[in-house]
């Protein structure tokens, strides 16, 4: 069992529609990229971290640091990625407050 060392859980709604739904992303606990496993040149003591999506029908790729800090670091960053998501749904706090400012 992968173990995730951070979680953010929020609710989504599809456009158009009023039911808000869980979804949860999560952040795997950094581990050792091995070069035979990526299509990209790796130096030594390269990380990763995978971002799983649940809850939605969406996927994060795995994120990739020079050490294990910076991808922590990088994998945290959800706002490029929940501002895709954007186009799609609108996104919402678990107490049902927009992520969003703009959002009603």
């Amino acid at each position: 069992m992968e173990k995730f060392i951070a979680e953010r859980k929020l609710q989504y709604s599809t456009k158009g529609d009023s039911v808000l739904k869980e979804f949860s992303i999560r952040i795997s606990e950094p581990f050792l990229v091995d070069q035979s496993t990526v299509n990209f040149p790796v130096g030594k003591g390269c990380f990763g971290c995978h971002v799983i999506v649940e809850g939605l029908d969406e996927t994060y790729s795995d994120v990739y640091g020079v050490d294990s800090l910076q991808a922590v670091n990088l994998a945290s960053d959800m706002e490029p990625f929940l501002k895709r998501l954007q186009k799609k749904y609108d996104i919402y706090w678990m107490d049902g407050d927009p992520y969003f400012e703009h959002e009603k």
